[in-house]
């Protein structure tokens, strides 16, 4: 899960590549959702062996109402920092 800096949009998505994914997304490399936003803050994943997997999770994921991904975050993540902060 990814979100900007006011913690205003999640975004929820599924890669093979975190860090590559996560640094495309701070470097808006695609035109979308998460250029749009501006969203650049990775505040929650998950790794999976299978890719199927990861789709399913992904999912469900995107099925929560709002409520219940901040709570996910918050149990992992309760300041909501930027995971990937010392990447690159």
């Amino acid at each position: 899960m990814i979100t900007n800096y006011t913690n205003s949009v999640i975004y929820v998505g599924v890669t093979n590549n975190l860090e590559r994914r996560i640094y495309e997304h701070k470097n808006k490399y695609f035109d979308g959702f998460s250029s749009r936003y501006n969203l650049k803050k990775l505040i929650y994943y998950e790794f999976f062996g299978d890719i199927r997997q990861a789709i399913a999770r992904e999912k469900e994921l995107k099925g929560l109402i709002r409520k219940k991904k901040e709570e996910l975050v918050n149990q992992t993540n309760p300041q909501w920092k930027d995971l990937s902060i010392d990447w690159n």
